[in-house]
C-alpha cells in the first residue's frame, strides 16, 4: 500500500492540502521564499502561479533500474523550476516554460493514467515549486483509486518545512546533490546556501523513508535514492558529498553517480563547463564513493562519454 492511502483514509491528507495551499498566499514552499501571492496568480522565481504547469507525462524507461522495472516509471514532468542551472539539459522546460497549465482534475487524471498504463510508480519530476497543486490533485486521484508508490524527484533545493508536509505521503525521495560549495551553486544555479539547504533536506527525507527498499522483483518500494552529476574540473565537489552521505546519512544510501554531463544552454559562458567530463573524472568520483563505504552505487558509463570529452 502506498504511504498516502492511510493519510487519505484518516482525513490527514485533506488537512495537508489546506496547509500547503495556505503557503501559496505568501509563497514559501521552497527556500527562495519569494513571498508572492500565488493564489492570486502572482509569480516568483519559479514563474508559476496557482496551477501546476506540465510539460509531458507517461511511462519513462530512462530512470534508475529499481524505478523502471519492466513496465516503466510513470513520470509527470512539471514545467519551470526553482533553480537556474546554466547547464540544464532540459532548459526548454525548466527555464523557457515549455508546457501548459493544468487544473487539479486534469493533474489527478494524469496520475491515474500512468497507473492504468501499468507503471510501477508515480514519478513527480521537478515538484518542489508545485507541492500545493500536487497535493490537491493527489487527494482526488486517491479517491479515484490511485495506489502506486509516489516518487518525489527533485533538484534538492527543498524546504524542510515543506518536506514535513509530505511525511507519510511520499514513498521514494529522489533528490539531486549538485554541489558541495555554496559559491559554485550561486554561480551555476543562481541560488544561495545550496549545500546547507540540500543537506538539511536530505536528512529530513532519510528520516521519513530510510534507505531504499527493493522488492523481490527488483523494483523500489520505499526509501531514499540520491543522484549526483559529476561535473568537469571537480565543480560538483564529489568528495564532500559522498563523505556527507556516508558519515551523516547512511552507508546504505543508494547513489547514482551520473556521467552524462554535456555543455547545454548557457554552459559555454563558464569555460570550465565547456566540455563533457573525462573518463578519469568519472572513475575518480566512483572511487571516492567506494572509499567512504558507499556500496549501493549506480554508475553506468554512457557509451557516448568519450565523445563528449
Amino acid at each position: 500500500m502506498a504511504a498516502y492511502q492511510e493519510l487519505y483514509r484518516t482525513g490527514e491528507l485533506q488537512r495537508r492540502v489546506e496547509r500547503a495551499l495556505a503557503m501559496l498566499e505568501s509563497c514559501h514552499l521552497c527556500p527562495r521564499g519569494c513571498g508572492v501571492n500565488r493564489l492570486n496568480g502572482e509569480v516568483g522565481e519559479c514563474r508559476t502561479g496557482r496551477e501546476a504547469v506540465v510539460s509531458s507525462f507517461g511511462p519513462h524507461f530512462g530512470e534508475e533500474a529499481p524505478l523502471v522495472g519492466r513496465r516503466g516509471s510513470g513520470t509527470i514532468f512539471f514545467t519551470n523550476c526553482n533553480l537556474r542551472c546554466i547547464f540544464c539539459q532540459n532548459y526548454s522546460i525548466s527555464q523557457l516554460g515549455e508546457g501548459y497549465a493544468v487544473s487539479k482534475e486534469e493533474l489527478a487524471a494524469m496520475m491515474l493514467s500512468v497507473q492504468r498504463m501499468g507503471c510501477h510508480n508515480l514519478n513527480l519530476v521537478s515538484p518542489t515549486h508545485v507541492v500545493s497543486p500536487i497535493l490537491e490533485a493527489l487527494e482526488l486521484a486517491v479517491a479515484g483509486g490511485l495506489s502506486i508508490p509516489l516518487i518525489y524527484n527533485t533538484g534538492g533545493y527543498d524546504s524542510v518545512k515543506t518536506l514535513k508536509l509530505l511525511d507519510g505521503i511520499v514513498d521514494i525521495y529522489m533528490p539531486d546533490m549538485k554541489y558541495s560549495d555554496a559559491g559554485t551553486a550561486q554561480e551555476l544555479s543562481g541560488i544561495k546556501s545550496y549545500p546547507a539547504v540540500n543537506r538539511a533536506a536530505i536528512r529530513e527525507m532519510h528520516r521519513q523513508v530510510g534507505d531504499l527498499q527493493i522488492d523481490e522483483s527488483g523494483v523500489a518500494t520505499r526509501g531514499l535514492l540520491v543522484r549526483h552529476l559529476v561535473l568537469p574540473h571537480g565543480l560538483a565537489g564529489t568528495a564532500e558529498i559522498v563523505r556527507f552521505l556516508a558519515q551523516e546519512v547512511s552507508t546504505e544510501t543508494y547513489l547514482n553517480v551520473m556521467a552524462q554531463y554535456r555543455p547545454c544552454h548557457k554552459a559555454f559562458q563558464v569555460p570550465q563547463l565547456a566540455r563533457g567530463i573525462a573518463e578519469d573524472e568519472f572513475t575518480a568520483a566512483v572511487k571516492l564513493a567506494h572509499s567512504y563505504g558507499l556500496h549501493r552505487l549506480d554508475h553506468r558509463v554512457p557509451r557516448l562519454l568519450m565523445r563528449l570529452i
